[in-house]
Formats: structure tokens, sequence, C-alpha cells
């Protein structure tokens, strides 16, 4: 989509599109006696409380083709304390002779030491990473492919999309477990360069890790005490940024409760953050409910005299990752694609999701020697804002 798109033709754009939107309510499964692949699928998500998105988007797969087909679990949900608890996790898929592919959405720190254990006795399953949080060049040793926001790209966009909407200060809330991760810590560098470049006051600010002592109602708690203050020393138009999904809820209430900006979630989707901290009812993740929800959240804005202060991406790319991955890994399974990523096939896959084009570009690793490292299977996704 075109840069300054309004909402109304975001908005005509999808309902247009229903039919090859994000799945409805009731997505139609496979006719009595019909088997679509051979074996099954895992599925690794968050909780709900770390990501409802990840978790009811492999909810919506298993309703889908059935609890014989996909085989969805849960990461713990203190998991950078868990580790054995991952590594059983990933043990009980690779002991299942029947799995033949493996998603995993957010591949969280442990992923990869979780993932060794099954490649030491399973080699013939085909891994899918979403969002991984561990060094880019180990991920792409391990996973067939990978899926992630482009994280760099947005190191540009998140500082012009908050100036656009009317912000004269960012501030950046994160923790020293995720500025470990390399691309989040060099999407923050980024973020600084821009702001310095465009003229926008960048504020680096830490919170607590929602996996630490105080858990999620901890960092919850001090999103919503923090923002007040930070409005108060910096003014209004000051735009507020976290790269954790659980603080994203308390973080809209306090950006709309203090009349601030706010460019987008960590984790960009109408669904993220925006009905919980509104009060929108949304009991599904479809498409009607995402119409809904854009719709609602744009009239509750609107009320609240905050039109223009708050965006998104259209659609949730953490659902997206989940069902355009396992529709590419049927695809994989029944040989309709080969051992080499397909990028034309997953492109059509996510568009058809999203119900707009979603194209992706490879991971380039610099080098210290000054040499660039392309890693064709991992995969940068970008989209152009939807703003209330």
């Amino acid at each position: 989509m075109k840069k300054g798109l309004s909402f109304i033709l975001i908005l005509t754009l999808m309902i247009g599109m229903v039919a090859c939107g994000p799945s409805s309510s009731t997505p139609e499964g496979p006719s009595s006696g019909e088997e679509l692949f051979p074996g099954k699928i895992a599925i690794v998500t968050n909780t709900l409380s770390q990501n409802e998105e990840e978790y009811r988007s492999a909810q919506e797969m298993v309703e889908k083709y059935g609890a014989d087909k996909i085989n969805h679990v849960l990461w713990p949900d203190n998991f950078m304390t868990e580790q054995e608890q991952m590594i059983s996790v990933i043990s009980r898929i690779a002991s299942d002779a029947d799995v033949k592919a493996l998603i995993i959405n957010q591949a969280v720190p442990g992923t990869n030491a979780a993932v060794d254990k099954l490649l030491e006795v399973r080699d013939d399953i085909f891994i899918i990473y979403a969002t991984p949080q561990e060094n880019p060049p180990d991920v792409a040793a391990r996973a067939d492919l990978i899926l992630q926001p482009d994280e760099l790209r947005m190191g540009v966009s998140i500082p012009e999309q908050a100036q656009k909407l009317g912000a004269q200060t960012l501030v950046h809330y994160s923790f020293p477990r995720h500025m470990s991760v390399v691309m989040l810590a060099q999407r923050r560098d980024i973020m600084i360069e821009t702001c310095e470049r465009i003229g926008l006051q960048f504020v680096d600010a830490t919170a607590p890790d929602p996996t630490g002592d105080a858990g999620v109602p901890g960092a919850q708690q001090f999103i919503l005490e923090d923002v007040p203050k930070m409005v108060d020393q910096y003014g209004k138009d000051t735009a507020f940024f976290s790269t954790n999904c659980a603080m994203q809820t308390p973080l809209i209430k306090a950006v709309v409760d203090t009349g601030a900006i706010y460019p987008q979630p960590c984790c960009p989707s109408p669904f993220h953050g925006f009905p919980s901290a509104l009060g929108i009812e949304s009991p599904e993740f479809s498409q009607d409910s995402l119409e809904h929800v854009v719709a609602e959240t744009t009239r509750i804005l609107a009320d609240r005299g905050m039109s223009n202060r708050l965006s998104t991406w259209p659609v949730p790319v953490a659902m997206m990752y989940t069902i355009a991955g396992t529709e590419y890994a049927i695809k994989y399974i029944n040989g309709e694609v080969g051992e080499e990523l397909d990028v034309d096939v997953l492109a059509e896959l996510m568009s058809e999701y999203a119900g707009l084009s979603v194209v992706s570009s490879p991971y380039v690793e610099e080098t210290a020697a000054g040499t660039s490292v392309e890693y064709p299977t991992f995969r940068l996704v970008f989209m152009d804002y939807l703003t209330f």
C-alpha cells in the first residue's frame, strides 16, 4: 500500500477481500475420510498471558485441520528460567514419529538449545521459527524457514511514523534480556540514528523484564505508572514504544489516558493490545472480528480526541506467521515445494491471509571483514501503517 493511505481506504480494501483475508471464525476442515497431508504438524506457542495472538493462531489451525493433525503445545510461561522444560517440550515432539513439521512462534531464547535435542534424533522434520530472539546465523543453521518483522527497517519507520503522528520525543522501553537480542539491539541503534536525523528526542528507558521476579503484573504496573511521568516531563507529543508483548495493553491504555502517541505495537497488529486497552469486545480472531476491532478502535479514539495519534500494521503478523507457516509446511509435506525455499509460494500464502500484498526480503548480516552474508531462508516482512 502507498504511504499516507487513509483508514477508510484500508478498511475498504480489507472488507473487499474478506474471502482472502484472515480466516473466518469457522474455518473449513477436511471432509470425512479426506487427509490433506500425511502425519502431523506440531505448533509451539507462548501462553495466553505472553501473547494471545500466537496462541489463537495455533488454535485456529487445530480447528481447521483437527487435533489429530495439529499438535498445539506451549512454552512454559517463565521460559527464561525453565530451559529444561523447553527442552522437554521439544523432545516430546521429536519422539512422535508422525510429526513431519514443527512451527515455533515465538522462537524465544532457549529455542536453539531445545531444537538441538530434536536434531540429535530427527533430521526429517521441517522446522519454522517465527520472531526468533537468538543470533540470526545460529537460527538459520537450525530452521528451514524463519519469519520475522523487518526489525531493522522498523528502526527507521517507527521514528518516522511517530513524527507523522506529531511526536517530538520517542521513548523506547526495553530491558537487558531483549537488548541482548541482536536484531532488537540493532533496531534501537537505528532508531537513535533516525531520531537524530529527523529531529526527534530519543529516550532510552529501562522497564522490568516480565519474566523477572515481579512477573507480567509488575512490568505492566510499571508501564501504567511510568508513562504519565514521562508525559509530565516531555509533554503530550511524546511517542512510546516497547519491545515486549505483555506491555502493549497497559502502554496503549496509558497513552490514551495521557493523550500521548503510539506508533505501533512490538508485534504489529490491530489485535495486539488495542481491544484489551480500549474495552473492545473481540471474542474471535477472525476477519469479521478484525474489521470490528479496527472500526471500534477508530471510533473510541475519535471519541477520546485521539484520532491520528495511534497506529499499527493492518493485519496481525504474529497470526499470519503461524497460519501461512502451517500452509507452507503442508505444501512441503505433500511435495508441492522442494527443499529450497519457494519465496513466491510463501508470499502468496502470506498475501492470501492478509488480503493485501505481502513481500519479504532475506536477512543480510554485515561481517567484521566488511563483507555481507545473505540468509535466504530468513525472511524479513514489512507493511505500511494503518493510522486510526
